[in-house]
């Protein structure tokens, strides 16, 4: 089967173009963060707001890429093509990666008076936020050129729950979702509310003011916090444990 890559390095689709798009005559039309969609699974609702982003492709003459101010160059990880059980997955059921190797830094930022070198390292391997940065094909790898504020945090294993947040970021286990009402009757999982409770795992070193003085964060190890509940990233631990990491200010209260 016949398959388009985009070349351009961000198109915005909306229902006003959505007529241009549809009269493109492929078999398949395959986007980076939906997988590869077939003849009509688009529709003039699909395309409302979708965002089609391809990788920027770096020719083989240039032989580096130097990212600039507290911009960071991470090799992304590859994809997961098969389940644990070995079971090859679709490209439709294989999630986004989120992680990856940072091989490159800028010089750090300003902040006032002072200049801070980069918090991550050459080697180091990140979680970054899943929507964050620019993907760049280099050296017949797929990269991503983001901000170093667009790192959630540090990995070294293979398991979620061992994250270490960067800057004001907040890592936490999420509550379990209540399986039955006040009155005793069972939930659907359709019908269980997404909870927005949870124990903090850890934190981040804290915050910068404008003199790039830190300041630590409010919240602690052990706190039980009650937090926004469309923010951060989420994430599903090896033990099938629900985490979410997000920024210190969408923590609202912490319980006791």
């Amino acid at each position: 089967m016949a398959t388009s890559q985009l070349t351009a390095s961000s198109v915005t689709a909306s229902a006003r173009n959505l007529a241009s798009l549809q009269g493109l005559r492929l078999s398949t039309v395959k986007f980076s963060s939906f997988g590869t969609l077939k003849p009509g699974a688009l529709t003039s609702r699909s395309f409302k707001r979708l965002v089609v982003k391809a990788a920027t492709v770096v020719a083989p003459k240039y032989t580096s890429v130097k990212p600039l101010g507290d911009r960071v160059l991470v090799k992304i990880k590859e994809t997961e093509e098969k389940t644990e059980g070995g079971i090859l997955l679709p490209t439709t059921a294989q999630s986004k990666p989120q992680g990856g190797e940072v091989v490159a830094v800028g010089e750090g930022k300003t902040i006032g008076n002072a200049k801070l070198e980069s918090s991550v390292k050459t080697g180091a391997q990140v979680i970054y936020s899943k929507y964050a940065g620019t993907e760049v094909e280099f050296n017949g790898a797929n990269h991503l050129l983001l901000k170093e504020d667009d790192i959630v945090g540090l990995l070294e294993t293979d398991d979620i729950k061992d994250l270490k947040p960067l800057n004001d970021r907040v890592f936490i286990k999420v509550s379990e979702a209540e399986e039955k009402t006040a009155g005793g009757l069972l939930l659907t999982e359709a019908s269980k509310e997404k909870p927005s409770i949870g124990t903090v795992i850890a934190v981040g070193p804290g915050t910068l003011d404008e003199e790039g003085n830190l300041k630590p964060l409010s919240v602690s190890p052990g706190n039980t916090v009650l937090y926004s509940k469309y923010a951060g990233n989420d994430f599903k631990g090896n033990d099938g444990s629900n985490y979410i990491a997000l920024r210190a200010s969408d923590v609202m209260a912490v319980l006791s």
